[in-house]
């Protein structure tokens, strides 16, 4: 088994708390969650409602795992954290399969809590596998 390797993606979102953008181990990548920040402009005001709020996270895993050389396509598994569960689950699960191949959905789990960083309505972490 190899050492972890810790990834800092230079053009990747502020974090919001002490953490590696991802981390690698053995072929898996595991990428920390994501919130709705603008890595561009740190400070906006987040975007509004969850189907924004997702592109905006899903735009900011997209910038880690290319900062790893990865793609969507190789997520195996994502969990998902939602504010508002009952409201924003629909919409989300709509959103969804947009940002993947037809048929290569990865394995998904997602959680309703009570309060997430930055006020953000949703956030994703992935766990990525090289080829």
């Amino acid at each position: 088994m190899s050492l972890p390797v810790h990834h800092m993606i230079a053009s990747g979102p502020q974090p919001v708390a002490p953490f590696s953008h991802a981390v690698e181990a053995d072929g898996w990548v595991f990428v920390t969650g994501q919130m709705p920040t603008d890595p561009e402009a740190p400070d906006a005001p987040l975007p509004e409602g969850i189907e924004a709020q997702t592109r905006r996270v899903m735009a900011n895993l997209k910038i880690v795992l290319d900062g790893v050389g990865l793609g969507f396509e190789h997520i195996t598994m994502a969990r998902i954290y939602l504010t508002e569960f009952q409201r924003d689950y629909a919409g989300l699960n709509a959103l969804w399969p947009s940002f993947f191949a037809p048929g290569k959905l990865p394995a998904r789990t997602t959680i309703g809590v009570s309060g997430l960083a930055v006020g953000a309505l949703v956030e994703i972490d992935l766990v990525a596998r090289r080829p």
